[in-house]
């Protein structure tokens, strides 16, 4: 675990005390940016039974979607780790950067120049406002690790994510990787 403050680039684990909460239980987020004034990052290991091509057509791919969060889950956000390949992106750090040219996006789907492995689609994001982070972490709902994986998050499996996650930590956690999701109906 990590105790310096927060910083965006690293992941945030929920607790595995965080049970019942349709959004949270289980969820693995990048954060994606981390200031004064609040955070914002995505769930990375919560797949939707939607494609990119359900959702715009025009994109002749499968790309699964991910809920990102439950703010504003009718708008479609990216990360990826080809800024040479998609202008105007933002970086969050370690080769991983957030959204950029929508069309250059799209073409380079159909063009099989980028894939699963470069780029990661959400409906919605997760935002705090300016301390309501901070005072999760005091209540102990996440905790912070750094991201090892560096850009390669982005094609990371997210099936057994949050396990995999609760496994590294070892020592009290390890008990809740085979635990059920919601242990009161066990």
């Amino acid at each position: 675990m990590i105790s310096e403050p927060l910083i965006k680039g690293q992941l945030l684990i929920a607790e595995p005390s965080i049970i019942g909460d349709l959004s949270f239980n289980r969820s693995v987020i990048l954060l994606a940016d981390h200031d004064k004034d609040g955070s914002v990052g995505f769930i990375i290991n919560k797949p939707l039974k939607y494609t990119i091509q359900d959702l715009i057509p025009e994109i002749n791919s499968h790309l699964k979607i991910y809920n990102g969060g439950p703010v504003e889950q009718d708008n479609l956000y990216f990360i990826h780790n080809v800024p040479d390949l998609i202008p105007n992106s933002i970086e969050i750090s370690n080769g991983i950067y957030w959204g950029g040219d929508f069309e250059s996006t799209k073409s380079l789907i159909n063009s099989g120049k980028i894939n699963k492995n470069n780029i990661r689609f959400f409906l919605g994001y997760t935002g705090w406002s300016e301390s309501q982070l901070q005072n999760e972490m005091d209540n102990n709902s996440w905790i912070i690790t750094s991201n090892s994986y560096k850009n390669k998050i982005i094609g990371k499996s997210s099936a057994h994510f949050w396990k995999e996650q609760i496994l590294e930590l070892g020592g009290d956690y390890l008990i809740w990787s085979n635990a059920p999701e919601n242990p009161y109906l066990n």
